[in-house]
């Protein structure tokens, strides 16, 4: 189980206003269309549950994930490019899966682009499936690339996982 810290100390803890220059940050160097400031400003002011991966007093991965009607919807897991490698992005998702399984969620859904093949092998090693495809979902530089939308029923996840 990871604990929830606050600023400073070493693990996830709950996004807060003062993280947003980090956050984008590595948004930025990680997207061509990157989200933006007001973006991320909303979803911290909507309620959705907004979490931050901090060492040594500098923010390493952030996730954003919406809940409602019984569902949850991962909105962004990212990584800056330097700690890769590490499992954040799979201690998040976890955490964002257990988050999910405490607001009694059924079903969690994700859009990953195929291309992103590191994001659908970790989705799929948590139990994600395919579900679909959104046509012309993400904005690339050769025009708009189809995304993947993942699924899972976290009534097969297992609760004791982080």
């Amino acid at each position: 189980m990871v604990a929830v810290l606050k600023p400073g100390d070493n693990g996830l803890r709950p996004m807060l206003e003062v993280d947003l220059n980090a956050v984008l940050a590595i948004e930025e160097a990680s997207y061509e269309f990157p989200w933006t400031r007001g973006i991320f400003y909303d979803c911290l002011h909507v309620g959705y549950n907004c979490w931050v991966y901090e060492e040594n007093g500098r923010v390493l991965a952030y996730g954003v994930m919406s809940i409602g009607g019984g569902e949850a919807h991962v909105l962004t897991v990212v990584v800056q490019k330097e700690s890769r490698g590490r499992d954040l992005g799979r201690q998040m998702m976890k955490h964002l899966l257990l988050t999910a399984r405490k607001h009694k969620v059924e079903t969690v859904l994700l859009e990953v682009r195929p291309s992103n093949t590191v994001a659908v092998n970790l989705y799929e090693s948590l139990g994600f499936s395919e579900i679909g495809i959104r046509k012309g979902y993400y904005p690339d530089k050769k025009g708009r690339e189809d995304a993947l939308v993942m699924g899972l029923d976290l009534q097969h996840y297992p609760s004791d996982t982080e």
